[in-house]
């Protein structure tokens, strides 16, 4: 197999925290579950597989048509890392990793074509939404505040080519109150 996308999902009971202010316990696990089920669709027609460590979620990925990633503990540089790993030992070459919390998440697929690492960054130029790259590259995942520069530099560590691609159905993603203002997402084009 050549590619496949990597979801990681946390538990939606514990999703979303920092919206508290705007959400509820249930309309936030009510959106972490959209947004996941956005992104899973997203990928199509590429296989995806979803690394989590909660049993609600990873019935919810089965039931959507996902493999699994069990990886308790790992946190998420280390989920990824997991989930990463278990693709290139299943035989698949490129890992496209995106975030679940990509509300208006369209054309994943579109992103495994390319050589070296392709990072698409969140709106603010900070964090990254999305990362491709080579499962057997050795990439070091760092995620967190100013991870996308730190994805950058990790690229040019390694000597690969590095591609940015600023698509607006990727970069918008969910953390805080402010970012529930999203645009409605467009339905995928008929092919």
């Amino acid at each position: 197999m050549d590619a496949a996308v990597l979801v990681p999902v946390k538990a939606f009971a514990r999703a979303k925290l920092r919206l508290a202010p705007a959400l509820d316990g249930p309309a936030r696990e009510a959106l972490a579950r959209a947004m996941a089920a956005r992104v899973v669709a997203a990928a199509a027609p590429l296989p995806v597989t979803v690394v989590c460590d909660d049993d609600d979620v990873a019935a919810w990925a089965r039931a959507n048509g996902a493999s699994v990633v069990w990886a308790p503990g790992r946190g998420l540089d280390g989920a990824v890392a997991s989930g990463v790993e278990h693709l290139a030992a299943c035989g698949v070459e490129r890992a496209v990793v995106a975030h679940g919390d990509l509300p208006l998440a369209a054309g994943l697929s579109r992103l495994a074509d390319r050589a070296g690492v392709t990072l698409v960054p969140d709106r603010r130029d900070d964090g990254t939404n999305v990362v491709a790259v080579a499962t057997d590259a050795g990439f070091r995942f760092a995620y967190g505040p100013g991870s996308f520069r730190r994805h950058c530099a990790e690229a040019q560590r390694l000597g690969l080519a590095l591609h940015v691609v600023r698509a607006p159905a990727l970069t918008w993603d969910v953390d805080r109150p402010g970012d529930l203002d999203f645009p409605a997402p467009r339905a995928a084009p008929c092919s």
